[in-house]
C-alpha cells in the first residue's frame, strides 16, 4: 500500500508508519491477528454506520507492549533497534503520520517542536519499565526516506 512504511528485521515487523497521506478503500486491518494491539483504517463514505455495540471483557496475555504514536505538529527522527539493542535504520515522521511500534527498540530525536498522542496497553507494572540503552552514533545512522 502506498505511503505505508515498513520496517522490518528477519521476516519480524519492528514498526510501520503510515504517511499522513496514506489513502485506502474500506476498512483494512492493518496489523496481525497475532499482535497484542488492532490497527485499523477505515474510509467509511458518508451516511455509512457502525451499529451500537460494546466489547465484551476477556482475559487476554500482554507479553509485548506496543505503542501507537499520533503526531499532531512537528517533525522527528525516529531510530529503530531490534530486540538484542542492534541498530536497523531511521525514519522521520511528521505531522499526521502514525507510527506503529511493535517490536524492538526505538529511539526518537526531536527536528521541530513536536506534539504526539502516544497510546500504549500502560501503564508500566510496578518496578517494571522500559529498558534503557545507548543510543546509535551520529555518524552511523541510515537513514531511509
Amino acid at each position: 500500500m502506498k505511503n505505508l512504511i515498513q520496517v522490518t528485521c528477519k521476516n519480524r515487523l519492528i514498526a510501520f508508519i503510515i504517511k499522513a497521506d496514506f489513502k485506502a478503500k474500506g476498512v483494512k486491518f492493518l496489523t496481525p491477528d497475532k499482535f497484542h494491539q488492532q490497527l485499523i483504517y477505515m474510509n467509511r463514505p458518508k451516511g455509512d454506520l457502525i451499529s451500537p455495540h460494546m466489547h465484551p471483557p476477556f482475559a487476554k496475555q500482554i507479553r509485548f507492549t506496543q505503542e501507537v504514536l499520533f503526531i499532531r505538529s512537528g517533525k522527528m527522527k525516529i531510530d529503530f533497534y531490534d530486540g538484542k539493542k542492534n541498530y536497523l535504520e531511521s525514519r522521520i515522521a511528521g505531522q499526521g503520520d502514525v507510527v506503529f511500534l511493535a517490536f524492538g527498540g526505538h529511539g526518537f530525536e526531536f527536528m521541530e517542536d513536536t506534539q504526539i498522542i502516544e497510546v500504549k496497553q500502560g501503564p508500566f507494572l510496578k518496578g517494571v519499565g522500559p529498558i534503557k540503552f545507548e543510543a546509535v552514533r551520529k555518524g552511523k545512522i541510515r537513514l531511509k526516506r
